[in-house]
């Protein structure tokens, strides 16, 4: 965790930008399957409408439902582009402090597992913030209501996962993503160095250097403080709940 608010941005960058940069290929692996909260979410999405994916990472989001358009955006560019498979909806790299989108636009947005990075807790608010200023307001004249946001974070109530967190544990915590090398099998024959008939590698072997293990930051958002959140951040909660060791909620604008 950042000690001070000027440093946050540089903690973040170290402890978790850098580490989806190295991993982001391996990672894109793991990550293939909605969530099913998420998932009902944006199918409920009226057709034609237009949302955000705030940290999309690898776009497993974007089509999820056909009849929507979602443009992504990831502080990671090897993510960014392998979310770019996800034709025809578009993606960039940003900072979820920084959007490039107009605010007021966007019928919903979506920011799955991406604000638990933020490594102080106005850092955190202004994240959200900057997820509410994209909604389109409420129109009386058209009869619409505001654009929804879904906010999912990692549950610091999780005794039952493998990790075993639960209330009285640290907030702030370093987990590890290790990355595995790819092991090289040894040849069944070598070539033997003609003077001195030792055994030499053969052309174009080469030995694993191991398993890496990067650390990333995490903020576990205990019970009622995404709301709060959501609240300090000038926005209402609709609905919120748990799921699988994560907390959800769904904001619109005031």
């Amino acid at each position: 965790m950042a000690e001070s608010e000027a440093q946050g941005a540089d903690y973040e960058a170290e402890h978790v930008h850098s580490v989806y940069e190295e991993i982001a290929s391996h990672f894109s692996s793991t990550r293939y399957k909605p969530w099913p909260i998420v998932e009902r979410f944006l199918k409920e999405q009226r057709d034609g409408t237009v949302g955000a994916d705030v940290g999309c990472g690898n776009g497993k989001y974007l089509a999820v439902n056909k009849r929507v358009f979602i443009v992504g955006s990831d502080r990671s560019t090897n993510l960014v582009k392998i979310a770019r498979e996800h034709e025809p909806h578009s993606t960039v790299v940003a900072d979820n402090l920084s959007l490039p989108h107009p605010s007021g636009v966007f019928d919903f947005a979506i920011s799955i597992a991406v604000i638990h990075h933020l490594s102080t807790p106005s850092r955190r608010v202004e994240a959200v913030k900057c997820i509410l200023d994209l909604l389109r307001p409420a129109s009386r004249s058209a009869s619409l209501d505001g654009g929804k946001a879904f906010i999912y974070v990692w549950a610091l109530e999780q005794k039952d996962s493998r990790r075993g967190w639960d209330e009285g544990h640290e907030q702030d915590v370093m987990v590890p993503w290790v990355l595995k090398q790819k092991k090289v099998k040894e040849p069944k024959q070598r070539k033997r160095d003609g003077a001195s008939n030792e055994v030499v590698a053969a052309e174009g072997e080469q030995k694993p250097d191991g398993d890496q293990t990067f650390l990333r930051y995490y903020h576990l958002y205990k019970k009622g403080e995404l709301e709060s959140d959501i609240e300090q951040a000038g926005g209402a909660v609709v609905e919120s709940g748990y799921e699988k060791d994560n907390w959800w909620a769904i904001a619109s604008l005031k």
